[in-house]
């Protein structure tokens, strides 16, 4: 039996949980404002500046399931905030896209994500960002870590 059992503070991943429900819980409080969830904005942002874009590539690239992408999709669709269509390529095929509204709501999610970013972050000198932002890339890397953190 070790003579000593670790505090939780003792470890990184109390600190980085600690940061991450933080930073989280910030932005998410700031999108229930704008009545968007985390996750519907990371499908927002996934849509925003590109081509009508089939779930199953939505899904593959999120590293979601194809359900969980529809069901986004809908919530988003009855927010007038995204449009399914038939596919030009295959008419039995569905694409997603931001309607107007949606494209145009974006930009102001992701102004509240920037400053959510900078209230976190911001007292951090650039080399200390540019370090920290390095490690956490590298660890996710060597992690193998792919599913876009959406809860």
């Amino acid at each position: 039996m070790p003579s000593r059992i670790p505090d939780l503070t003792d470890h990184l991943g109390y600190w980085l949980r600690q940061l991450s429900n933080h930073v989280t819980l910030g932005f998410a409080r700031k999108l229930a404002d704008k009545d968007v969830t985390v996750a519907e904005w990371g499908l927002m942002r996934s849509l925003y500046g590109r081509e009508p874009t089939s779930p199953s590539r939505l899904a593959s690239e999120m590293s979601l399931t194809r359900g969980a992408v529809t069901k986004l999709a809908d919530r988003l669709i009855a927010k007038a905030l995204v449009m399914r269509e038939a596919s030009e390529a295959d008419g039995r095929a569905q694409t997603l896209r931001l309607t107007r509204k949606g494209a145009g709501f974006v930009p102001e999610l992701a102004a509240l994500a920037d400053q959510n970013e900078i209230a976190c972050f911001g007292s951090l000198s650039d080399e200390d960002r540019s370090a920290l932002e390095r490690i956490l890339r590298e660890t996710v890397a060597r992690l193998g870590l792919t599913k876009m953190p959406l809860d």
